[in-house]
Formats: C-alpha cells, structure tokens, sequence
C-alpha cells in the first residue's frame, strides 16, 4: 500500500517523463530545432518533462 502511495506522490513527475517529454521531443523534431549542447531531443525533452513535474509537484498543480 505505501508502494502505491509513494507512486502517486510522484505522479506529476511520472506524468513528465511519460507524456510531456517525448511531446516536448517531437515539438522539437517537428520544428527543427536542435537541443543545446548537442543533446537529442529526448533527453532534452526528458530534462524539460521532470523539471515540469518537479515543478507541479512542488505546487500542487499544473496550472499556475
């Protein structure tokens, strides 16, 4: 039981890394933007997901 409370405290990070990262991937293919320091655009858009979850974490919610 603390397992799964434990993974739904995590949820918005969990949301991050499998939704908005490989949205926030194919936003830049689709747009042909390279990533800085010649990262791909997953791990750019892995980087960008968590920081977002992190963030919606912290807050309690998505919207600001």
């Amino acid at each position: 039981m603390r397992l799964i409370a434990l993974a739904f405290s995590f949820g918005p990070v969990l949301f991050g890394i499998g939704l908005i990262a490989p949205a926030i991937a194919s936003a830049f293919d689709l747009a042909g933007i390279a990533p800085p320091f010649g990262i791909s655009p997953l791990h750019a858009g892995l980087g960008i997901g968590i920081l977002l979850g992190l963030v919606a974490r912290q807050r309690k919610t998505w919207l600001w």
